[in-house]
């Protein structure tokens, strides 16, 4: 464990798109003395507020929340930036006596928090990634034999497959001397960065997949197509903001032309895709609580679960590593 890090202890409430993770932190986070940092790969982006269910003002002003309305539309964002900036609100809390509390739905963004994976360096903004663009687009396969003698392990995967991921292999080689592939951590060997205590809400796919489509039905009616034609109109969104969920398939409505029934059956469909993909990401991350929600629990956490995950969280919290002497000590372990 990094030394710098083993005495900041971290909460967690994760879970697939529309199980009720806000209510549930804002409902548990007085008790537990923390503050919510969230992991949503798109609640970070100033003005995409309906199509990502981001908390509003009331919300937040019962609870500290950090990590929302950070960048513009127009740039993209990358999970180093978030692990960086993530990461010192941690420590800002910890520093305060305080339990940060990691609530969300992006599993990468939380283990790039809790654990110490580790980012290739790189920068859209010099001409290096430029140059290898026009190498690929001039000799595409001169770029993978170049990239097959250096990284021999990407070049046997499926993202050698991938132009995009072929010139930012390559673009690491480059500024680090170091393959690609030296950088990933394989899942189940990460280090801990920050011990934690995490719960994963869940729910059976029969009430889970109804309400993920009331919640599409929800953002139509609060006007998520003004909501995309404004963002698209003031500034456009990044490569990475164009790719939310529902707002990439609500940019086709608007500039192609596709019917808005169709496009809000798409949204349901990805939707429901997507909690999948987040439900399997989430068991693969060693030392997780699973609990289970009823229907009726979807719509409003009930005593029951609310104790449920309280109760976990501050068991799990107090034997967890203490912090050492001189740190300021936090409110569950007075």
């Amino acid at each position: 464990m990094p030394a710098n890090s083993s005495h900041k202890r971290v909460a967690a409430i994760l879970g697939p798109t529309a199980v009720g993770k806000s209510a549930m932190a804002v409902a548990v986070a007085p008790s537990l003395h923390a503050e919510i940092i969230s992991v949503d790969s798109m609640q970070v982006y100033r003005g995409m507020d309906i199509g990502t269910a981001k908390p509003g003002p009331e919300t937040r002003g019962h609870v500290p929340h950090h990590m929302l309305d950070i960048v513009d539309t127009s740039c993209d964002f990358s999970a180093a930036r978030f692990q960086e900036e993530a990461r010192r609100h941690v420590e800002d809390i910890s520093t305060r006596g305080g339990i940060p509390l990691l609530v969300g739905g992006t599993g990468f963004y939380f283990e790039a928090v809790v654990f110490d994976l580790r980012f290739p360096p790189g920068s859209m903004d010099d001409g290096l990634r430029r140059r290898l663009r026009e190498d690929a687009e001039w000799d595409p396969e001169a770029l993978r034999r170049r990239l097959a003698e250096v990284d021999p392990r990407f070049a046997a995967s499926e993202g050698f497959a991938n132009m995009r991921r072929v010139v930012r292999a390559m673009e690491v080689y480059e500024r680090t001397g170091m393959p690609f592939t030296s950088f990933q951590v394989k899942r189940g060997g990460q280090t801990v960065y920050y011990p934690f205590a995490g719960v994963v809400l869940d729910a059976p796919r029969q009430a889970l997949y109804p309400a993920i489509e009331r919640r599409v039905d929800e953002m139509f009616a609060a006007g998520l197509v003004e909501e995309v034609a404004r963002l698209s109109g003031a500034g456009g969104l990044s490569r990475t903001a164009r790719q939310a969920l529902g707002y990439k398939e609500v940019l086709d409505h608007l500039d192609r032309g596709i019917p808005l029934e169709e496009t809000i059956f798409k949204i349901k469909r990805r939707s429901r895709n997507y909690a999948k993909r987040q439900l399997t990401w989430f068991r693969r991350i060693p030392g997780l609580h699973w609990i289970e929600l009823d229907e009726s629990e979807l719509k409003e956490p009930s005593e029951r679960v609310i104790e449920e995950v309280r109760g976990y969280l501050e068991g799990v919290i107090r034997r967890l590593p203490l912090p050492r002497a001189g740190d300021k000590p936090d409110s569950l372990t007075k």
